[in-house]
């Protein structure tokens, strides 16, 4: 079977041009190929058609392959150039390459050619992957990859942007809207259909959003809108429109119609000394203040809501958590990682935070973990789960239950990384639970840890001059920048399970699990790949040189006092 081959070809012998063409042919490629022999050849050429490659004999008259190759690199066109030419000195021949030049290759040696054209478009191909792999994540880092809309990170940069300019003659509008029904489409369908109506939603109240506004999605079934140069009856009207749109809206699914809602929390910016962080504080509880007033409404936030809104939601979640702590109501359960094909051993697991209820029934963190960071208290979890964790591993060190190699994953906040205190904590908890510290890992987030980036920086240093590990958590999520893990170093990187999980449906979340994969390891990293939900998905994982899983397909998570069966 041959291989059809677009070649332009830069020569002024038709002899010489039907020998490469020749060669080509026997070495099982079919060429469509056109000669041309000056500039303006060569640029209608460029401008005209499409090819895969460019071979150009090196000296011609008036034209020769230094001034071919720059021409091609002009037209700003990523092909692989090959010089097939007479003899040329070695100096010469150096040049050639230096100056944009593929290979080189003696027209008395055109046996080369074949394997060096297939070379060529191989490491062409690798080269247009990477640049289509970065240009997703360059996207992604500034848009939610369900919906397409600008994600929190850009919303925020907007929203700090419109503060600027926010007065009394510059008035803008923000609205915090959170579905009323989501859950309900979420439990009843299944995350496929919940991350549907997200879809179809986005969609919808895009209809009312001018091209000067900003609609994003700010997490789960939160959205968020900016509205420019807008006064606060223009921008009530929006919100009503947004919040009518919803409510007429029927999502079928199946054979299932779901009827949903929404409410909405609105916020003036009229004063530029307010920050973006208080802005969307109060835009969240007024979206608050509308649910507990019946949903399907919009609260106009106002400072005097401040102290009530604080003593709902929240402030409940607050006093449970404080009790929480002092009833031992918190459990901790740990998930069990596996080395991948080719990966030496290594990690064993990560302790996983739970809360038990009144009833017995344990609360997952994403539940109690936002009260808990907004009202300072990550710092006293954190502790409480480390103290736990070292007293479950001094058991299992004392009784030769860990594994040699093994390591302990162990997730800290934003807050506790600036915690001044902690190290001596981590220092002190070590010793007195006699455990080796490289078998223990610190987890930050890649969003909380470049927030944070001056103390996890700082806390990355010293807790390494422990001789404990340290992994960057969710990576992928915020996408920030990749030369961020040439500052942090980390020495474990978890894929965030959003891209993993979806892979093989989804050749875009799989080419970036891929290329975060690569970039690990030429940053010297081992990669972990989180939400790795059943059999295939760790069968591609190691196939694309991911070292280690965790997930439902390996190991469900599971009080600490059972031993991980896998």
């Amino acid at each position: 079977m041959t291989v059809p081959l677009c070649v332009l070809i830069v020569e002024d012998s038709e002899d010489d041009t039907l020998l490469i063409v020749r060669e080509l042919r026997k070495g099982g490629l079919t060429p469509e190929h056109r000669r041309v022999d000056s500039p303006a050849a060569l640029q209608t050429a460029l401008d005209e058609d499409d090819w895969d490659i460019v071979i150009t004999d090196h000296n011609l008259p008036e034209f020769g392959s230094e001034a071919a190759i720059r021409q091609v690199k002009q037209a700003d066109l990523d092909l692989p150039i090959i010089i097939v030419s007479g003899a040329i000195g070695e100096e010469v021949a150096v040049a050639a390459m230096k100056s944009g030049a593929h290979d080189y290759i003696m027209k008395g040696n055109l046996s080369r050619l074949v394997p060096a054209i297939e070379r060529e478009l191989r490491e062409a191909q690798n080269r247009h992957e990477h640049r289509d792999a970065q240009e997703t994540i360059q996207y992604l880092a500034y848009h939610d990859a369900l919906t397409g809309l600008c994600n929190r990170a850009e919303f925020e940069q907007r929203l700090a942007r419109a503060l600027k300019s926010a007065g009394a003659d510059s008035q803008h509008a923000l609205f915090y809207l959170d579905m009323d029904q989501f859950k309900i489409v979420n439990d009843t369908c299944g995350h496929v259909a919940g991350d549907e109506l997200l879809k179809q939603v986005a969609l919808l109240l895009k209809g009312p959003v001018r091209d000067s506004d900003t609609l994003a999605r700010l997490g789960g079934d939160e959205f968020g809108v900016l509205l420019d140069h807008c006064s606060l009856a223009h921008a009530e009207e929006v919100a009503e429109r947004m919040l009518q749109l919803v409510k007429e809206f029927r999502f079928a699914w199946l054979d299932k119609t779901f009827t949903i809602g929404a409410s909405i929390g609105l916020v003036m910016l009229d004063n530029p000394n307010q920050t973006h962080t208080e802005l969307l504080r109060a835009a969240d509880m007024a979206c608050y203040a509308a649910k507990d007033k019946g949903r399907g409404r919009v609260h106009v936030y106002r400072p005097d809501d401040l102290e009530l809104t604080q003593r709902r939601g929240e402030m409940e979640w607050v006093s449970q958590l404080t009790r929480a702590l002092q009833d031992r109501q918190f459990v901790l359960h740990k998930q069990c990682i596996i080395a991948l094909e080719g990966a030496t051993p290594g990690p064993s697991c990560e302790f996983l935070l739970r809360l038990k209820d009144r009833d017995g029934a344990l609360i997952l963190p994403g539940a109690f973990i936002p009260a808990a960071e907004r009202y300072n208290l990550m710092p006293q979890l954190d502790r409480w789960v480390l103290t736990q964790a070292f007293a479950h591993l001094a058991q299992q060190f004392a009784t030769r239950q860990a594994r040699a190699g093994s390591i302990y994953f162990i997730n800290l906040s934003g807050a506790t990384l600036g915690d001044e205190t902690y190290l001596q904590f981590v220092k002190e908890a070590l010793s007195r639970n006699g455990i080796p510290p490289q078998a223990v890992c610190f987890e930050v987030t890649e969003t909380t840890a470049i927030a944070n980036l001056t103390s996890a920086l700082a806390f990355i240093q010293n807790v390494k001059s422990l001789g404990c590990k340290v992994a960057l958590d969710d990576f992928g999520s915020g996408l920030s920048s990749f030369s961020y893990l040439k500052t942090l170093a980390a020495d474990y990187l978890k894929i965030d399970g959003a891209f993993v999980r979806d892979m093989l449906e989804d050749p875009m979340d799989a080419a970036i699990v891929q290329a975060i994969n690569s970039i690990g390891h030429v940053a010297g990293l081992k990669t972990i790949a989180e939400f790795v939900e059943h059999e295939d998905i760790q069968t591609r994982l190691a196939e694309i040189g991911v070292d280690y899983a965790q997930g439902y397909a390996i190991h469900r998570p599971q009080p600490v006092d059972k031993a991980c069966v896998i």
